[in-house]
């Protein structure tokens, strides 16, 4: 009877201590910065996962934004050397390369400088997150790039706040060793019946308006993408077939490019790689590294 009872009570116990694992959450996982140059921020676990083998393209293939994108590069090239640098937004037109500029920019600088720069990548429903990803970037020891992609908030969406306490750095300021970077469709980030709904709600409206707009401000650097002309979308096409060598007639080239685009509906970098995938394939050619 008196064995029934201790494992009655053991049982229990085991229980209640699964329990209290399951309130408790996963344990903060190890963060290991030599596994990788890339990351994604996993906040459930406050794991930094490497990424093998990013998926960008050579800083060479982005053509037609050359003014942002030395802009981008100058900057991210004196926080790697440990010089000032402002946070930046990348905002505008869809496919012109935004997120890849990012990408390529981070690749080309850390290789350049020999520096451990490191990109990490936080996706959009885990801006809240940002606070507690800010605790564990201070310790790193090398520069880190925060790397939020096609950044924008909804109406009653309140995450934007821990983005704006971020970007201002709060009491303890931000970490010296930490930049963010994002990019948006939309140059103030938020949606303009949101901010109409906070003039209409609120007590003092051109301060609710300000409110919202301000996020943006916080930015130091906006950097503009519009709209490519019909010269830059060939200039992109061009460039992504001498990369790859690929043995086209030019003419023959131009002219399969624009009746794509014109299936398409519109003009930008990422048309212009959908052309040169689609365009491999019916050669039959492996888009590998450059011949």
């Amino acid at each position: 009877m008196q064995e029934n009872k201790i494992d009655v009570l053991i049982n229990e116990m085991q229980k209640l201590s699964a329990a209290i694992e399951r309130i408790a959450g996963p344990a903060p996982a190890v963060n290991d910065w030599s596994q990788a140059e890339c990351f994604v921020w996993a906040p459930a676990n406050r794991h930094l996962q490497p990424v093998a083998k990013p998926n960008r393209i050579d800083l060479a293939l982005i053509t037609g934004v050359d003014h942002v994108r030395d802009i981008l590069f100058d900057n991210t090239l004196r926080f790697a050397e440990g010089y000032p640098a402002n946070n930046v937004l990348l905002w505008g037109a869809r496919g012109m390369g935004k997120s890849s500029l990012v990408k390529a920019v981070h690749a080309r600088v850390a290789h350049e400088t020999g520096s451990a720069l490191k990109l990490v990548e936080v996706h959009r429903e885990d801006i809240a997150s940002l606070p507690v990803l800010m605790e564990i970037l201070k310790a790193a020891p090398m520069p880190v790039i925060v790397f939020c992609d096609d950044l924008s908030f909804d109406h009653d969406d309140t995450s934007y706040k821990s983005l704006k306490a971020v970007l201002d750095g709060g009491v303890e300021g931000r970490p010296a060793n930490v930049l963010l970077y994002a990019t948006s469709n939309r140059r103030h980030l938020l949606p303009r019946n949101m901010m109409e709904n906070e003039q209409s709600t609120a007590i003092n409206p051109s301060e609710a308006v300000e409110e919202k707009v301000s996020l943006s401000d916080r930015f130091g650097l906006w950097l503009g993408f519009y709209k490519c002309s019909q010269d830059d979308y060939l200039a992109m096409v061009d460039g992504y077939a001498r990369y790859y060598d690929l043995q086209v007639e030019r003419e023959t080239l131009h002219a399969d490019a624009l009746e794509w685009a014109t299936t398409r509906g519109s003009r930008s970098g990422r048309v212009a790689w959908q052309f040169i995938q689609d365009l491999a394939g019916r050669l039959r050619l492996q888009l590998g590294d450059p011949a």
